[in-house]
């Protein structure tokens, strides 16, 4: 399958997100003509990206006068302390607006120097590598930026487009079963949030997302950056519609705050279950029905996901997820906002279900029944 790409334009913002195998040849090219301006450049590198892969990135930017810095990404170091860190070094090497940052690395080095880049002189050029199936359906997807608050996830953060966005699926390769199941999370929710027909074919090709089938790989890829790009297209700032996209989200973050962001537990694992969640509150609330939820868990028992909601079986484990929940972005009160699903391919709109701790905890009670 030849390199996809895929065009986001917004009223005087544009970028192109290209997919392909083995594309990262073509970054060379790409900072020439988007960043014709550029003289020096600051690679951000995960440092879980393979060293081959850094190796073919400085060899295609030899004529660049280039900076490496190395990202240990975890959620604790992506905050505010970090940033200033890097706002540091880089003004001190005297970085212009034309010149440019190109983050490489999963989700969190993606968002981190997105905001970097977004502050540093008010914004300075911007180019994404995502490297892990999550980074690539959904960080480096959006123009959404931020860092972490002792407070809870991403509350610190701005929405600004990149240049151009690089999913390589080479790189996944390199990945372990839980990073690909982090990042099918969010491919397997924007299915159930917007594509009836895109999920029944993820009941038929999952196992081929997991084996890493190129053709099979790059149109999931493909497919769920064009239903993330519809949302944020009609709402760039996250005011209403986009919101739809945190399906499960609610309890995901929640899970992971609670967990105090542990590696025991992935996000995508915690949207896996958060999805379970949001879903059986959508059949208490009767705006789903159980058919519906048993769908949904179907595809996660053919694919051996299941271990990922199993925990939150038991009443008192959701409970104690409440006091967690306050903090989530949608909400603008007391009461809680959450996203619930109508059926396969359509949600409630934001705002329609805000629930308070109080009626949340009645609710709850009612989840051992399905």
């Amino acid at each position: 399958m030849k390199t996809q790409k895929i065009k986001f334009k917004n009223l005087d913002k544009g970028y192109s997100i290209l997919i392909g195998n083995n594309i990262l040849s073509l970054l060379s090219s790409k900072v020439k003509s988007l960043c014709p301006q550029t003289k020096k450049i600051a690679l951000i590198f995960d440092k879980g990206v393979p060293s081959k892969y850094r190796k073919k990135i400085l060899k295609n930017l030899k004529k660049y006068e280039v900076y490496v810095y190395n990202f240990n990404a975890s959620e604790k170091v992506k905050s505010i302390k970090s940033v200033t860190y890097f706002l540091d070094n880089l003004l001190l090497k005297n970085f212009n607006r034309s010149d440019l940052i190109i983050g490489i690395g999963g989700g969190i080095t993606i968002d981190f120097t997105g905001f970097v880049a977004s502050i540093l002189k008010r914004g300075i050029n911007f180019i994404s590598v995502p490297t892990t199936l999550l980074s690539q359906v959904d960080a480096a997807v959006g123009g959404k930026t931020g860092v972490n608050s002792k407070y809870g996830k991403n509350l610190i953060g701005s929405f600004s487009q990149p240049k151009l966005v690089i999913s390589d699926t080479s790189i996944l390769k390199s990945l372990p079963k839980k990073e690909m199941v982090c990042g099918y999370a969010e491919i397997l929710k924007h299915a159930v949030i917007n594509d009836k027909k895109f999920f029944n074919w993820l009941k038929l090709n999952t196992k081929y997302i997991f084996s890493h089938h190129s053709k099979k790989l790059i149109y999931a890829i493909k497919k769920s950056c064009n239903i993330k790009l519809f949302f944020v297209n009609k709402d760039v700032k996250e005011k209403n519609l986009r919101m739809i996209l945190n399906f499960g989200h609610t309890f995901a973050h929640a899970i992971e705050v609670k967990n105090n962001y542990s590696k025991k537990i992935t996000h995508g694992e915690a949207v896996l279950a958060g999805m379970i969640l949001a879903t059986k509150l959508s059949v208490v609330k009767k705006v789903c029905n159980k058919k519906t939820l048993r769908d949904l868990m179907e595809i996660y028992a053919t694919n051996n996901l299941s271990y990922s909601f199993n925990k939150y079986k038991k009443i008192k484990e959701i409970r104690d997820l409440i006091p967690y929940l306050k903090n989530d972005k949608k909400n603008n009160d007391e009461k809680i906002n959450f996203i619930l699903l109508s059926k396969i391919g359509k949600t409630t709109m934001p705002y329609k279900h805000k629930i308070t701790i109080k009626e949340l905890k009645k609710h709850i009670r009612l989840f051992t029944q399905y």
